[in-house]
């Protein structure tokens, strides 16, 4: 069996069908929240989500990223301190954070958002931190059936409690709380898979703390500078233009990097995995081996999706885009997307390397050059500071991060994916191209999205399949599907 398949082990479709659909309905969720909130409100809460998401990030992140590299059934049954350490110091982060929150909200310190919005934002951080933590270690364990009910449960709430409150209210602050209560009902379906027979205090081992924060730290700090950068142009574009400029442009950006996001946490939840247990049972030479494998279908799946966005982007707007965003959105999201890309290479291809090797501090000093080139470039370019000047100074600092990075990765020694992989790759986008550009011209709208979306994905995979792109037609063979059934 070839490692780096998608199907290496039972139950792997099912985890994607389960992540997809979960991506699915956060997607229709914000496009409803969009609708139902209106641009000024919808502003209010994309800033109450981003500063929830850098909250979540810097202070609870840690936990997800250090069970996803050093949690697995065996240590959950052969090493139970691991779990009890990580429970603690997690717990004792929320009490500093949620003492801290408090001290804020309470004071008269002047914030960009109402307190209780801003209140309402530091309990999304901890709840989804949370939520995200357990998500990790369920999916550690490959407990599939778990991780199917809790994504489910959670989405249906959201549909009721978040839509229910933001079409009622058509209140920022009442979607905030939809999505807290939603994720608190989720993970309560799923306790027993949750709960740590073995957990004890007398457990907690500080030096493994310090441990697991020297691997998870670095990576945790470049996710936030990465994150700084959205952020910094939403407030950017509210202090010039207003909160319904920001939430135009916030929105083309929720959408692309979602897009992005589903597509390459999908193939991350399986293909790190994969290197992580290739790691374990035969050493570093066969995990960088897969890294580069995992580069190859990374890039073989997130170039073809940014490049089809672009080309059904009229229909794909007049389909799914709320009327009072229509025409920004096209134009905020065609600008972003290179970054975009980009930005999926970064985090779902390239960092892994330094993740796999344990050598983690490369990835702050390549994101703090992004945040601070982000911060820096207004002022020396000329141009009108529009949402659009931004979306373009966006795109670039996150092109100019995956150079720097890949740069650096040439250190670590990395194993890169095949060159006829990546031509072959170039080949079937250019002539999905070609496929979607020869249609005949209709209106945009749902039939014309239809018919450029089968076209599209029609002729990529025909390329994929007739050049065996990362191995696709091997893996579709019948003896190798009967193998991985």
């Amino acid at each position: 069996m070839r490692a780096g398949a998608i199907g290496t082990r039972p139950g792997a479709m099912f985890v994607l069908l389960s992540f997809f659909s979960n991506t699915a309905f956060n997607f229709v969720i914000g496009l409803l929240l969009a609708r139902f909130l209106g641009p000024d409100q919808y502003g209010r809460f994309a800033l109450a989500v981003a500063i929830a998401v850098g909250v979540q990030t810097a202070a609870f992140d840690w936990a997800r990223v250090a069970a996803v590299r050093f949690y697995s059934q065996r240590v959950a049954d052969e090493e139970p301190k691991l779990r009890s350490t990580i429970d603690a110091a997690l717990a004792a982060v929320v009490s500093v954070v949620v003492a801290g929150a408090l001290l804020v909200v309470v004071s008269g310190v002047a914030l960009p958002l109402s307190r209780l919005l801003i209140g309402l934002a530091v309990a999304t951080a901890v709840v989804n931190g949370a939520f995200d933590y357990w998500t990790a270690l369920i999916r550690a364990r490959f407990l599939d059936r778990a991780y199917a009910q809790l994504i489910l449960s959670k989405n249906l709430l959201s549909a009721v409690i978040t839509l229910g409150g933001a079409l009622y209210f058509g209140s920022a602050a009442m979607a905030m709380l939809g999505l807290c209560l939603s994720m608190v009902g989720g993970s309560f379906t799923i306790r027993r898979a949750l709960w740590h027979r073995s957990g004890s205090v007398r457990l907690v081992d500080v030096k493994l703390v310090r441990t697991l924060l020297r691997y998870a730290v670095p990576v945790v700090m470049a996710n936030i500078l990465y994150q700084t950068i959205p952020l910094a142009d939403r407030l950017l574009i509210a202090h010039a233009q207003g909160f319904a400029a920001s939430g135009q442009f916030s929105l083309a950006y929720d959408i692309g990097a979602r897009v992005i996001s589903a597509v390459g946490s999908a193939l991350d939840v399986l293909l790190f995995q994969i290197a992580v247990r290739a790691d374990e049972m035969h050493g570093a030479p066969h995990a960088r081996q897969q890294i580069g494998r995992n580069i190859g279908i990374v890039f073989a799946v997130l170039l073809p999706a940014c490049v089809g966005l672009w080309l059904v982007m009229p229909s794909f707007e007049q389909v799914v885009v709320p009327p009072e965003f229509r025409g920004p959105f096209a134009l905020y999201l065609r600008l972003l997307l290179p970054g975009l890309f980009c930005y999926g290479m970064i985090f779902f291809a390239v960092q892994p390397l330094f993740q796999i090797g344990k050598r983690t501090a490369p990835l702050i000093a390549v994101a703090a050059v992004a945040s601070l080139a982000n911060l820096m470039l207004p002022a020396l370019l000329p141009g009108a500071a529009d949402a659009a000047f931004y979306a373009k100074i966006q795109a670039g600092v996150l092109g100019l991060a995956l150079v720097l990075l890949g740069t650096w990765a040439m250190a670590v020694g990395p194993v890169w994916p095949r060159r006829r992989d990546l031509v072959a790759c170039l080949t079937a986008t250019a002539t999905m191209i070609v496929a979607c550009r020869a249609l005949p011209d209709g209106d945009p709208g749902a039939a014309t999205l239809t018919f450029q979306v089968l076209a599209g994905v029609a002729a990529y995979l025909a390329v994929a399949y007739g050049t065996d792109l990362c191995g696709l037609r091997t893996q579709l063979r019948p003896r190798n599907l009967a193998r991985h059934a």
